[in-house]
């Protein structure tokens, strides 16, 4: 038993609903941090293109009233990848028997991993349609990636969803829930690691505040794609590390396998996060190498006269 414990704080799942007749309409806080989440990003993307110094010879990758219409697409491309990525990745034979329940997105589950894949094809198609330069417009998106997943998983510690592995650690958080405090050997309440609060730390505050500052003060978007590397290699870092004390999903979770490892190697192994993430840093951190070296590559050489 902790007796450092936090008790989970009081917040209802639901900021606001309204009956009508025999229906319930409700505003929740992951819908809302979706919807906060792409907006910020959106009027943060709006200010870069409007600072023109931040870019190479002066040229935005695309316009103010381009970049609205790519808003729509980036909505379609996150609800889309989100749900279909968790499907595939998480639940696959359940929703192959279930069909059905893969449109039910109002009872959760979404994939971050698929989400970004929605994303990347979303804007690689719109970039195609409006012949605008990929990278750049890739680092835009970057850039604002951090703000959603900042408000997103501040939203899962306040649904008690996606929590961590027991822990007897002062912070650890009493979550509610007879799955949350099902815990073996436990005596008294199970205290877990709030991962979503570590998530929302590295993924959005630390994260955000690195690109932001290679943007704004190393002049990072005058070589476009590094931006984006960044943010695949520290995402895929940051959700790799936290998944060391995240609860992996019940579905990989057996006797024989405790910690919830998708992928085994002798004694240990990757959890399904882990899997995904490393692509992501491998990618990330050849971009970067391939942005920066082609950069200086180009950079003209000093004439010296030789006498």
């Amino acid at each position: 038993m902790n007796l450092a414990a936090i008790p989970f704080p009081e917040i209802s799942t639901e900021i606001f609903s309204i009956e009508i007749g025999s229906l319930t309409f409700a505003l929740r806080w992951y819908a809302l941090a979706y919807i906060a989440g792409l907006l910020l990003g959106w009027q943060l993307c709006v200010r870069l293109i409007r600072n023109v110094e931040f870019w190479p010879d002066q040229t935005p990758p695309m316009t103010s009233q381009q970049l609205e219409q790519l808003l729509n697409w980036v909505v379609v491309g996150v609800i889309l990848g989100g749900r279909l990525g968790f499907v595939l990745f998480y639940q696959p034979d359940y929703y192959l028997a279930r069909p059905l329940e893969i449109l039910k997105v109002w009872q959760g589950g979404m994939s971050f991993h698929g989400g970004f894949l929605g994303v990347s094809v979303a804007a690689l198609v719109f970039a195609l349609r409006n012949r605008l330069e990929i990278l750049g417009l890739a680092d835009l998106l970057a850039l604002s990636a951090p703000i959603g997943l900042l408000l997103g998983r501040v939203a899962n510690f306040i649904n008690a969803e996606l929590w961590g592995r027991p822990t007897t650690l002062p912070w650890g958080v009493v979550f509610p829930g007879e799955a949350a405090q099902s815990c073996t050997g436990a005596i008294g309440l199970c205290t877990r690691h709030p991962s979503q609060i570590y998530e929302a730390a590295l993924e959005g505050l630390v994260l955000g505040a690195v690109l932001l500052t290679l943007a704004l003060r190393r002049k990072w978007l005058h070589s476009p794609g590094a931006l984006t590397g960044m943010f695949l290699a520290g995402y895929g870092s940051a959700r790799f590390l936290v998944e060391f004390v995240r609860q992996p999903d019940m579905q990989f979770v057996t006797e024989e396998n405790p910690i919830g490892h998708a992928l085994h190697f002798g004694t240990g192994g990757l959890t399904m996060g882990q899997i995904l993430s490393l692509p992501m840093i491998l990618t990330g951190v050849a971009l970067i190498w391939w942005v920066r070296s082609d950069r200086a590559n180009r950079k003209p050489k000093k004439h010296v006269e030789v006498g």
